[in-house]
């Protein structure tokens, strides 16, 4: 009985064994949910939907993107985290994710340890905009003003961690300019109370500050990139003025730690794949996208890298959110 016992138990073990990499080799099998950290109709809501419609069209299941907005990116990020680390809950990553890092005193996961880079889409500069009510038309005169009429100036931010509050505070701490901040549910709600000059001024995601200041309503001083950004080359770079300056967005894809390895290098290689498909790229230079694609070690880096760097700003800023 006991040599039967074990028999059964070694027979179940090899049949345990053989199906698990057959279950991740025939990734995906199902449909695979994509968390975005953000509001629909955003920048980061847009690149996810293009994404995920060729992923789908690509791989044969359907990539759902879940909105999952709020806590600045935190309520998705700990959703994904505390899924199951099959590939069927991926996490849609932006420069929030390594900035509340630093930002948030009380996460309830460490965003580094807990998840596994998958793959880089692409980059995404932001845009210093200002109420046309401010009698600026260049960074240094901006930067001048900044300092006649300190804590005078009121910034406008898509919400505390994203890229666009941290974008203001890298430019205080690196100019000495004293402004005061004012957070938004979203960009998009801002825009009104700075064309009105409630607020002087936002560092926004390129698509939305370009329409803005195309349409005559808000004034384009620089980009945050550190060259000119293709499509806008009429724009200097606030480091043209600013040495050093740079505040780039990072766009991709990570998944909850311990995902087999298979699914990871079946979703980098459908990336990396859509990143070379001319309509797609075309899609992501609609929303002043350029593709970036990556290994999962070189993405898991840039992740790294960019949780440092808005560590050391968060701390120069002394600014936090419980």
């Amino acid at each position: 009985m006991i040599r039967l016992a074990r028999a059964a138990l070694l027979g179940l073990m090899c049949c345990i064994a053989s199906v698990a990499p057959s279950s991740a080799s025939d990734y995906p099998n199902r449909p695979v949910r994509w968390l975005i950290g953000f509001a629909a109709g955003g920048p980061v809501d847009i690149v996810a939907r293009i994404m995920s419609q060729w992923l789908s069209d690509r791989l044969g299941q359907q990539f759902v993107v879940e909105n999952r907005a709020g806590s600045g990116g935190n309520i998705a990020a700990a959703a994904a985290i505390n899924s199951a680390a099959d590939g069927y809950t991926l996490l849609f990553v932006a420069p929030n994710n390594a900035i509340s890092t630093s930002l948030y005193k009380k996460l309830p996961y460490d965003f580094l340890r807990d998840t596994t880079p998958v793959a880089s889409i692409m980059q995404l500069t932001n845009m210093l905009v200002v109420t046309n009510a401010m009698p600026v038309k260049t960074v240094q005169e901006f930067i001048d003003y900044c300092k006649a009429n300190p804590g005078k100036i009121a910034y406008a931010s898509s919400g505390n961690g994203t890229s666009v509050h941290m974008s203001a505070e890298l430019f205080k701490a690196m100019t000495k300019c004293d402004m005061q901040h004012v957070p938004y549910r979203g960009s998009a709600i801002a825009f009104p109370d700075i064309i009105s000059n409630k607020v002087q001024l936002i560092f926004d995601n390129l698509p939305s500050a370009l329409e803005q200041s195309r349409g005559g309503s808000v004034r384009a001083l620089g980009v945050t990139s550190p060259q000119r950004w293709p499509g806008v080359p009429d724009v200097p770079a606030i480091a043209e003025t600013v040495p050093g300056f740079e505040s780039v967005g990072f766009y991709g894809i990570s998944a909850p730690k311990g995902t087999p390895p298979e699914v990871i290098e079946t979703l980098n290689k459908a990336v990396g794949e859509a990143l070379k498909d001319p309509k797609l790229v075309a899609r992501l230079a609609e929303v002043g996208g350029i593709p970036k694609p990556m290994t999962p070690a070189e993405f898991g880096k840039l992740v790294a890298d960019e949780t440092e760097k808005w560590r050391k700003v968060v701390e120069f800023a002394g600014v936090s959110v419980d």
